[in-house]
């Protein structure tokens, strides 16, 4: 299921900033059905997309990242993404901010702490009675409170040569197979040695570490929606709880029951009609 209306939001972000009647920072919020998904798009603006519930499934073409509550992220305007709710509904509050008007120019996406206070400020900012200086004031502290987390998702980068993208895509749509490198080199007609240089060329980390990433990666969204660790580290993998877990440990440096916490419900989910029925514990 696809969806439309992202880009529009921008059109009348005209003018804005501290003391004009135009805002600097657009926010707009998205129900999302599961399995829905906005396809591959591109703003002129920066965008910060945050889910208050569910988890949300950034892709660009160089790397995927699935969104617990308590992350989110920062997209750079003009670059090709798409925005999935991959495992039950989720509800994203996205944010729209002019590059001009903007200090923050990291070049790349990057994952950020959704704090108590980044998450009131958002939903304080999509109030239509909030604009002129104090809406400015708000927008510049917002920003500012924008603080990068080095190891908040689980970033996957696709290798970009034909055979091992081929191999990279089969463990995507599998990743309990169990197959070994060399194996997968005989399936698409590579020496281990060619594929495990390539791999580490391509992503920046060796083949097994890769798997380990995708594995976790792809565990997230079940996760998210509260499906048992038991049975989710066996669909990716995985032999036994405890393995998982500890390499869940090992690659983010806490648990998953960690990664899905949630602050208690606040004033800004509130406001767009959420409860504590949608959270995670």
């Amino acid at each position: 299921m696809s969806l439309d209306g992202q880009s529009s939001w921008t059109d009348w972000a005209e003018g804005g900033g501290p003391g004009s009647s135009q805002p600097a920072v657009v926010v707009a919020t998205f129900a999302m059905a599961a399995g829905s998904r906005f396809e591959w798009h591109t703003h002129r603006d920066h965008q910060l997309a945050w889910a208050p519930s569910g988890v949300l499934t950034v892709v660009t073409d160089a790397a995927t990242w699935v969104l617990p509550p308590t992350r989110a992220l920062w997209i750079p305007a003009g670059l090709p993404h798409e925005t999935l709710a991959s495992s039950g509904r989720a509800t994203m509050r996205t944010l729209y901010v002019r590059p001009d008007l903007c200090p923050i120019s990291w070049p790349e996406p990057r994952p950020v702490v959704a704090s108590p206070l980044l998450t009131e400020l958002i939903g304080y900012l999509e109030s239509a009675f909030v604009d002129g200086e104090r809406r400015g004031r708000v927008e510049a502290l917002l920003l500012d409170l924008l603080e990068p987390v080095a190891q908040a998702t689980i970033e996957v980068r696709m290798p970009a040569e034909a055979r091992a993208r081929e191999v990279a895509q089969a463990l995507a749509d599998n990743p309990a197979d169990k197959r070994t490198l060399g194996e997968w080199g005989r399936w698409v007609g590579a020496s281990e040695r060619t594929l495990a240089r390539t791999w580490l060329a391509d992503t920046g980390v060796p083949f097994g570490r890769w798997r380990t990433l995708m594995r976790l990666q792809a565990a997230l969204p079940a996760l998210g929606a509260s499906e048992p660790v038991s049975i989710v580290a066996r669909r990716v993998g995985y032999d036994t709880t405890s393995a998982f877990v500890a390499a869940f440990r090992r690659e983010t440096g806490i648990t998953p029951a960690t990664f899905f916490h949630v602050p208690a419900a606040s004033a800004a989910n509130r406001r767009s009609g959420q409860d504590g029925d949608d959270s995670f514990v």
